[in-house]
């Protein structure tokens, strides 16, 4: 395994209008941070991680601050060379990948949900001495609750608060184009399960995220190729939903719970919604157990 400086193998993509992506990973035989499990290889580099801005004149809307601070670096520093100089961040949740840049922009707004906010400040010890630490952490410095009307130069964008892969999760629509960026409500192929006994609740909000006037769908981890072509159809959500549900009948088919993730996702690759992709099966594997563990549905 080859292990290139930080932020070097970082890709800037421009899959919407007004809107930057700031790619990384899914490199074959290239780890970002060491050889040993790490949240930062393990989690997002290895899965391929993108985080976004919205961006129109001077002002920029930076949709989480990536997997390290060199990452948030160059975001800021090909932000700043393209003449903004207003800058606001929104966490999508309070997971490492999506916060580690934070210091970068510690002089900026910094906004999340109260949820994000409680749960970053309830684990500070584990996220600031965790591997790689995440330290110090900066926490976000505004926050609401429900929903949150804001605008980038003349582009309106809602944040959308929502339970899905996570209870604290954030979700940034632009109403005028149809655009989600989805952070990890969303990813391809399979969703990562973090709170195995919520799935239920999971499922409420991905239907009513169904419902939602969406064009495109940008998720943090993805294909870089489709995130280029400019995302995901409401299919994501689909097969999303699918799999939840299937996970689930894995606590009473045992033989569903033995299968690998192509075998599993068969029905969803089948569509084209999704693609496979063999860094995932350790996810699907883990999916699995934490579902078992969690025990029966409520």
């Amino acid at each position: 395994m080859t292990r290139p400086p930080l932020g070097s193998t970082m890709r800037l993509v421009r899959p919407a209008p007004n809107v930057l992506g700031f790619y990384d990973g899914r490199i074959d035989g290239v780890r970002a941070w060491s050889d040993e499990p790490n949240w930062l290889d393990d989690g997002a580099y290895a899965l391929g991680i993108c985080t976004y801005a919205v961006v129109d004149g001077p002002q920029a809307l930076v949709y989480d601050t990536h997997i390290s601070l060199p990452h948030a670096r160059s975001i800021r520093q090909t932000l700043e060379a393209m003449g903004v100089s207003s800058i606001r961040v929104v966490l999508s949740h309070w997971h490492d990948d999506h916060i580690a840049g934070n210091e970068v922009f510690q002089d900026c707004e910094i906004i999340a949900n109260k949820l994000t906010a409680s749960a970053l400040a309830n684990n500070r010890a584990e996220i600031e001495g965790g591997v790689p630490p995440i330290k110090p952490l900066v926490l976000p410095n505004r926050t609401f609750e429900g929903s949150l009307d804001l605008t980038v130069g003349s582009i309106a964008v809602e944040l959308r608060q929502v339970e899905i892969h996570s209870h604290d999760g954030t979700v940034l629509f632009i109403p005028k184009t149809g655009l989600l960026l989805a952070g990890d409500t969303l990813e391809d192929p399979i969703t990562y399960v973090s709170e195995a006994d919520r799935l239920a609740e999971h499922l409420v909000d991905l239907e009513r995220m169904a419902g939602w006037p969406i064009d495109r769908i940008l998720p943090n981890h993805g294909s870089l190729e489709t995130i280029e072509r400019g995302g995901y159809d409401k299919g994501l959500i689909t097969a999303t939903q699918a799999y939840v549900q299937k996970l689930l009948r894995c606590r009473h088919e045992p033989d569903l719970a033995k299968q690998d993730l192509k075998t599993f996702g068969a029905d969803m690759f089948a569509t084209g919604a999704v693609e496979y992709f063999a860094l995932y099966d350790p996810v699907h594997r883990q999916n699995v157990e934490a579902v078992l563990a969690a025990g029966t549905d409520h």
